[in-house]
């Protein structure tokens, strides 16, 4: 690969295809696997005054012990909304408030659960997986049209077969992603 052009279209789906590893990793944290984690309640958003916004910026998220979430808002008026949004975002949690801090007590995963949970996990991996091939299908279009544009035969052969190897790579990526979480979801 000589031409700068051809470079320019790699470095654009290598970034992209980062983005989309980046984003299952994201997808992933945010399933449960047994173990409380802040980023649970990632997807909670709450009424903050007629706006909805994301739990995190109204309130600090801990994780007192690996099975309890604790949600201290930083004003004592947002205890219900807080509660709702959780209650609201389904995910599964029953939010119980002390007048000072929401907690939720995570219960212990069935085996039928952590089969439930690995299903939604291998659905988030196959997600990433589809946007790495329509990055693979742009990437492939873009030296099409560079072809076109007057580059040589050989080095647009030469592009696929490195476009196809990226797309590979990428996608290995993503499984080992998937083995690691469902390792993760299924220990008891």
């Amino acid at each position: 690969m000589n031409d700068p052009r051809v470079k320019d279209v790699f470095d654009k789906m290598n970034v992209a295809m980062d983005k989309a590893i980046d984003h299952a990793a994201s997808e992933f944290s945010k399933i449960r696997a047994g173990k409380a984690n802040p980023s649970m309640l990632d997807s909670v958003r709450v009424d903050y005054y007629g706006q909805l916004v994301p739990l995190n910026q109204i309130g600090s998220i801990n994780t007192p012990d690996a099975k309890t979430i604790s949600v201290q808002p930083w004003e004592k008026s947002m205890l219900q909304a807080i509660e709702k949004g959780i209650t609201i975002a389904n995910l599964g949690f029953n939010p119980m408030s002390d007048g000072t801090v929401v907690r939720i007590s995570l219960p212990p995963m069935t085996e039928d659960r952590r089969k439930d949970i690995v299903k939604k996990a291998k659905q988030e991996g196959e997600n990433a997986k589809v946007a790495v091939r329509a990055i693979r299908k742009e990437t492939n279009e873009a030296v099409k049209k560079l072809l076109k544009e007057g580059l040589p035969e050989d080095e647009e052969k030469s592009a696929e077969l490195q476009i196809q190897k990226s797309t590979d790579l990428y996608i290995k990526k993503i499984d080992e992603l998937l083995v690691v979480k469902e390792a993760e979801i299924m220990h008891v």
